[in-house]
């Protein structure tokens, strides 16, 4: 039985047409994935369904009767919870404060601090109630944001890109705790960009690509390319990797690289030595928790070495550099914590470019900010990298 029914559902943002005339059915008890590259309309969809946003034309239908999902609140109030990709806590509070604030009903704190860790035992996701967010890994918040959807009991769950920064082994968890779910007879809507996550979790998917319904499919029987493609309208052709580029000279070298970790409970790095090359793609890989926020801080210059010539970038020693040196040399970071540590939602992208790229390429001059260089590199990067 159908336990959530989309209908035509249209929206329109100035200049975009974020959502053409899109169906969508959720069964009870099914894990159904929601795919597109970005861009496809699936956070404008889901936000839909949950209430942060109106459509502008189509019907929502939830369980077989018409319903009119103005707000979050009234999401709630019918079965509906969603995790949102980037994560709505507050760092200065602990967990349980965390979860007392999305509550629509909330218990006594110490009643609170029990059903949590009920919750936690139950769905196989541990959670200390007293603990601050700011002390979490971006693992263990997911998990708050999942076990304060859980305590109001959702018929439906909305989870958006809920993998993007987990470990394999976390991801592994979240999966058995979503299969659980479901086995219980709790709908989810899934939404990812890795196909092999989809073909092992999901029962039916749905693939947008430009904000319409381009395919429905099964994908325990479609072949990854196939949705690939599907989301994208072109054959994916695999990526070629030179050997010649492993010949080059090292670019960027640690050298018996160590530094104590300035986190209560972060990971000491001990004697680090890694090189990798131009036109080089290096992996580091290691369970969440093992100095991996450690070595980007290291290599970023947030946290300088103790000694210059633990860190070598094009045969300079760079160690007791900051980031804004280092940025100058041509050294550029994505930080796991994109939104808070990276990027400033209500800047334009130009803006966001310039507060990265003003030394690197001249974009403020006799102290006076040049606004439409900073556009003209925003759209440079946009049109070489599409």
């Amino acid at each position: 039985m159908a336990l959530l029914e989309l209908t035509g559902i249209t929206k329109r943002f100035p200049g975009v047409l974020a959502n053409d005339n899109i169906d969508l059915t959720v069964d009870e008890g099914e894990i159904h994935a929601l795919l597109g590259e970005n861009g496809a309309g699936k956070s404008t969809l889901v936000k839909i369904i949950y209430g942060a946003l109106s459509p502008d034309q189509g019907t929502i239908k939830w369980q077989g009767q018409p319903a009119k999902i103005t707000n979050p609140h009234a999401a709630r109030r019918l079965g509906i919870g969603m995790v949102f990709q980037h994560f709505s806590l507050f760092d200065a509070l602990t967990v349980k404060e965390n979860i007392a604030l999305g509550l629509e009903i909330r218990p006594a704190m110490a009643d609170l601090a029990k059903m949590i860790l009920e919750v936690s035992e139950t769905y196989g996701l541990p959670l200390d109630p007293e603990r601050h967010i700011h002390a979490l890994s971006v693992g263990e918040r997911q998990r708050v944001e999942i076990v304060r959807c859980l305590l109001q009991n959702p018929k439906l769950l909305i989870m958006d890109e809920p993998t993007s920064v987990l470990t394999p082994q976390e991801v592994e968890k979240l999966f058995e705790t979503l299969r659980q779910l479901a086995a219980g007879g709790c709908s989810i809507l899934y939404i990812s960009h890795k196909l092999h996550e989809i073909q092992a979790l999901c029962d039916r998917a749905t693939i947008l690509r430009g904000g319409r319904t381009v395919a429905h499919c099964d994908p325990k029987v479609t072949h990854a390319r196939e949705m690939a493609t599907l989301m994208v309208g072109d054959q994916v052709t695999q990526p070629q990797r030179p050997q010649s580029r492993m010949k080059r000279a090292p670019k960027m070298a640690l050298d018996k690289l160590s530094q104590k970790s300035l986190a209560p409970f972060g990971t000491e790095l001990k004697e680090i030595r890694l090189e990798i090359r131009a036109g080089e793609i290096l992996g580091i890989a290691g369970v969440a928790g093992n100095g991996q926020d450690e070595l980007m801080a290291a290599l970023s210059g947030e946290i300088p070495a103790a000694h210059q010539d633990m860190v070598w970038y094009e045969g300079k020693r760079i160690g007791n550099l900051g980031p804004r040196e280092r940025r100058r040399l041509g050294i550029c970071v994505v930080p796991e914590e994109r939104n808070s540590h990276a990027a400033v939602g209500d800047l334009t992208l130009g803006e966001n470019a310039l507060l990265s790229g003003m030394d690197r390429k001249a974009l403020v001059r006799g102290g006076l900010i040049d606004f439409s260089q900073a556009t003209g590199f925003a759209e440079q990067i946009i049109k070489r990298f599409a």
